[in-house]
């Protein structure tokens, strides 16, 4: 596997080429559609600090590819470990959903990355706070459940949405929308305080997902609570 780098005028590439077959279906999974010379995602050319970013790229993107596959574990406690030492003096206002949200409540369940929700103004400060781990630009978005879109790579894949809209409630439950946001509940982790969404909302969301493996995990944990 290789990292290009491709500009064309106001838009700049980040592109993975000469992979195995095998990984093709994980970047389509992971939004990095087909180009002409492997698969990419496009940035504004005059996005600042790209060439720092572009460098994180090309030094995270084979681990993260091989993370995302399961080829490799996924050190999750010690990527939020590295995660909650960088943002905890900070103040954001943000919360983790997903499978990491269940991890966290000490379910036996692997995340493949961290899931994150901000409001605008954290989107932004986690690009800055991370920049040394940003494998792409906090990014404007258009016609989509939020207003921004990071990611990071900090031993494991970051990705946040920023300034969520109503959108995701209109689709049916969600774990990353307003009314999520309303329900927050705060866990205890390693005698750190994270924010996740409340379990009866993740398991239906699991349960319109099609995941019956984590439906069944909740349902265990759920009762070996009550």
């Amino acid at each position: 596997m290789k990292t290009i780098r491709r500009t064309e005028g106001a838009q700049t590439y980040f592109v993975m080429a000469d992979l195995e077959p095998a990984y093709e279906q994980v970047l389509s999974r992971l939004q990095y559609p087909r180009t002409a010379d492997g698969f990419g995602r496009a940035f504004p050319t005059d996005t600042p600090h790209l060439d720092r970013i572009y460098s994180n790229f090309e030094r995270y993107a084979k681990e993260m590819l091989l993370q995302a596959a399961g080829v490799h574990p996924v050190p999750w406690e010690r990527a939020l470990d590295a995660f909650l030492q960088i943002v905890e003096p900070e103040g954001i206002d943000w919360w983790l959903t997903g499978s990491a949200a269940l991890s966290v409540r000490g379910m036996a369940i692997q995340p493949h990355d961290f899931d994150l929700v901000v409001d605008d103004a954290g989107a932004q400060r986690l690009g800055e706070l991370l920049l040394p781990y940003l494998y792409e630009p906090v990014v404007p978005v258009e016609d989509w459940i939020c207003n921004w879109f990071g990611r990071a790579f900090l031993h494991a894949r970051f990705e946040w949405i920023g300034g969520v809209n109503e959108l995701p409630d209109q689709y049916g439950v969600s774990d990353t929308g307003r009314a999520a946001a309303a329900q927050l509940e705060t866990v205890a982790w390693r005698g750190r305080k994270v924010r996740v969404p409340p379990l009866d909302m993740q398991l239906q969301v699991s349960e319109s997902r099609g995941l019956t493996e984590r439906v069944e995990t909740i349902w265990r944990f759920m009762r070996d609570q009550s």
